[in-house]
């Protein structure tokens, strides 16, 4: 007991580190943010596993569950095990026996030192425990952006129930490593425990059905492959499905579709959208990155969410991102935004997955470029370029893309999308060969293929890729808020430009129309070029390139 005193006041005060970086930021940073976000040594373990049981009560808006968790020892003292509040750890259990824990704000931090009776730690050791808890969740106000279970009702009013937790962090709801950086290896099961009348959905393929004796019915779901935390997802209602198979680049991907009963013949003529959007993604990025778990497309009660082979999808069946068309060219209406989009993450978030939520505009840059990419494969190029370029509008440059590192927070704005997107558009242009720049691409998730990454891997691939230096690209518009600004003056048969409002090593090249395409290399420094008096009248920057343009008679730069 004098022991077990002891060990208990030294878990009372044992300080977490933080390692969020200096960084200006618009609100307070909390201890709970960097414990969350941060890899400090109390998760030095890596998660191989998990198998999630979970039973929902509609009427009381609780939850009751387990999660069993797999992990790879590193000679743990302290192990971090996160679940918000106000939800509430029951047990934790390793070998029938009950660890001590404690509460730090939405974090639980138990004691495995002495575990299994060892004296030196047990390094790359597979262990296991069983975490069991219960509560009332946090409710999703508004899903999927503010994160929880939603408690809903269909249009019959029956009970339809589903989790968002992107932003939140998957902790919102089980218990689990709630770090980007850390994905079960070896995949991850979902069991789901509802009255018989209803229909539970979990990611990846159905493994068994269970009635039992009490009136419930227990669905279990397992995935595979590698998953995100925010990726395992329940969706409970009264479902209907369909299945389809697809002729891929690897054979024969399992296409399912679950839609409310009610919407089964509207849903089967809107998703023929699926072959052509997998066609178009497999063409540009490779091979569908989960063939073992197969594609699955979920009506949910909220937008959407790119929950891995197990897409949330609730835009109504319209065209357009919820009846509008987010770049105002006209092109966004022609197909279903949730579709293309939350299926792109398939590539570009689930596959290739951010080690760091500061790091998520690699989710969300490319995946917004999917979009031009698709319109572009159905419509035309000029009808893709006019599609990412229109959603320049959207673009606010508050705050840099790439903010703190070490922390849990949801982005504050949506920069990572269309100011990303613009970025990519703009390599494309400057590298000029299609045909590497898709290489580049399916080079992505070939290399990073069920792998987490930070910025830099991302940024030295496309370096070597490609051939040239884009690091000084990237830092402007990963980790500036300013626009750089193409300055330039027109005196009879001489240009000078030059770049401003940029970093000091600034190099994008600029195509732009002179009578006839050029291709500038402007650089802070101004340059000079001699001109063709007949041919080179005027000059206008290709429109592909987010820059702002201003010359020697603008009072102020024009984007």
């Amino acid at each position: 007991m004098k022991r077990t005193a002891i060990l208990f006041i030294v878990m009372l005060c044992f300080d977490f580190t933080t390692r969020a970086q200096d960084e200006e930021i618009s609100a307070p940073l909390t201890h709970a943010d960097t414990l969350i976000g941060s890899p400090n040594p109390e998760r030095a373990f890596n998660v191989l596993r998990y198998d999630i049981s979970i039973t929902p009560d509609y009427e009381s808006r609780s939850i009751a569950g387990k999660n069993t968790i797999t992990y790879l020892d590193s000679g743990l003292v302290y192990m971090q095990i996160d679940l918000q509040e106000p939800l509430i750890i029951d047990s934790i259990i390793y070998r029938n026996r009950s660890l001590f824990f404690k509460r730090e704000g939405n974090s639980f931090l138990a004691y495995v030192g002495d575990s299994v009776n060892r004296t030196r730690p047990c390094l790359q050791c597979i262990q296991s425990l069983t975490v069991y808890y219960h509560g009332t969740p946090k409710i999703a106000a508004k899903p999927p952006w503010d994160g929880g279970w939603i408690f809903s009702r269909d249009s019959l009013g029956r009970p339809w129930m589903s989790v968002a937790c992107e932003e939140a962090g998957a902790s919102i709801w089980y218990p689990c490593k709630d770090y980007l950086g850390d994905e079960p290896d070896s995949g991850a099961s979902l069991s789901v425990t509802v009255a018989d009348s209803l229909v539970a959905i979990g990611n990846g393929r159905l493994e068994e059905k269970t009635k039992n004796r009490d009136g419930t019915c227990t669905w279990t779901w397992a995935v595979k492959s590698p998953i995100n935390n925010y990726n395992i997802i329940p969706y409970i209602g009264k479902y209907k499905t369909w299945h389809t198979v697809f002729n891929g680049e690897r054979g024969k991907l399992d296409c399912d579709f679950w839609v409310l009963d009610y919407q089964l013949n509207k849903a089967k003529k809107h998703f023929s959208i699926v072959d052509s959007m997998l066609a178009c993604f497999e063409y540009w990025f490779g091979p569908y990155p989960f063939y073992g778990d197969g594609y699955k497309l979920v009506e949910a009660p909220y937008l959407g969410m790119e929950h891995q082979s197990n897409i949330a999808y609730g835009n109504h069946f319209r065209q357009g991102y919820d009846g509008h068309d987010l770049s105002g060219t006209g092109w966004g209406m022609k197909w279903d935004f949730i579709i293309v989009h939350e299926s792109g993450h398939e590539w570009f978030g689930n596959n290739i997955t951010a080690k760091d939520i500061a790091d998520e505009w690699i989710h969300e840059a490319f995946t917004d470029y999917s979009e031009a990419l698709y319109t572009a494969y159905y419509f035309g190029q000029p009808a893709g370029d006019a599609y990412v370029i229109g959603l320049r509008k959207r673009i606010e440059n508050k705050f840099p893309v790439i903010r703190l590192y070490g922390v849990h927070r949801g982005p504050l704005d949506t920069d990572e999308y269309y100011k990303g997107s613009n970025m990519i558009h703009a390599i494309r242009q400057v590298i000029n060969n299609d045909s590497l720049f898709r290489r580049i691409l399916r080079g992505l998730n070939k290399t990073f293929y069920h792998k987490t990454v930070t910025a830099g891997d991302i940024e030295s691939y496309i370096n070597r890729a490609s051939g040239r230096n884009f690091t000084p690209v990237f830092n402007q518009y990963l980790r500036s808020t300013e626009v750089p600004v193409f300055e330039y003056s027109l005196n009879g048969d001489e240009l000078r430009y030059r770049w401003t409002k940029c970093n000091s090593d600034f190099n994008l090249p600029l195509k732009v129309n002179m009578g006839e395409i050029r291709w500038l290399s402007p650089t802070t420094q101004w340059q000079k070029l001699k001109l063709n008096r007949k041919r080179n009248k005027t000059l206008t920057v290709d429109p592909a390139f987010y820059v702002g343009v201003k010359n020697d008679h603008d009072p102020e730069p024009n984007p």
